[in-house]
């Protein structure tokens, strides 16, 4: 059985996938989602979805920094929305590094290749290990 906010992860990175891959306003992604499932934290997604579009700049800047012989645009586009998901999690929310992870990589191995649960799982553990995931208390260089 899905906990609740597996399932809100899930319609949120449904979504933010909508918002990246289809350039459909976040507002737009957010009432065009079906609501008939009360299970769902309608709350959390919205913080979900309206954050990580609001951080998305500063997001990618910390993604980057971890990509070796990738740039962002050539990630699959499912990789990137969960690692920015998580990212915004992990600095803006108080769910415990691990079981944003996990929840990640859970995510990636639904949705994305075989590979995608270990991508993610490497940059956001690089991330959380270096403490860096706080994107919202860093200036962002460059800009």
């Amino acid at each position: 059985m899905k906990t609740r906010r597996r399932q809100a992860r899930d319609v949120a990175l449904q979504i933010l996938f909508q918002h990246d891959v289809g350039r459909l306003p976040i507002d737009e992604a957010l009432s065009a989602a079906p609501r008939n499932d009360a299970t769902v934290e309608w709350d959390f997604v919205e913080e979900v979805c309206r954050g990580t579009v609001a951080h998305t700049p500063e997001l990618d800047v910390l993604i980057v920094r971890h990509l070796s012989g990738w740039t962002l645009d050539r990630l699959a586009s499912i990789d990137r929305v969960i690692l920015r998901m998580a990212l915004y999690e992990l600095g803006h929310l108080a769910t415990a590094p691990g079981v944003v992870i996990n929840e990640a990589v859970e995510l990636a191995k639904k949705y994305g290749t075989e590979e995608s649960g270990g991508f993610v799982n490497g940059v956001l553990g690089a991330i959380n290990r270096e403490g860096s995931h706080a994107a919202g208390s860093q200036p962002a260089s460059g800009r």
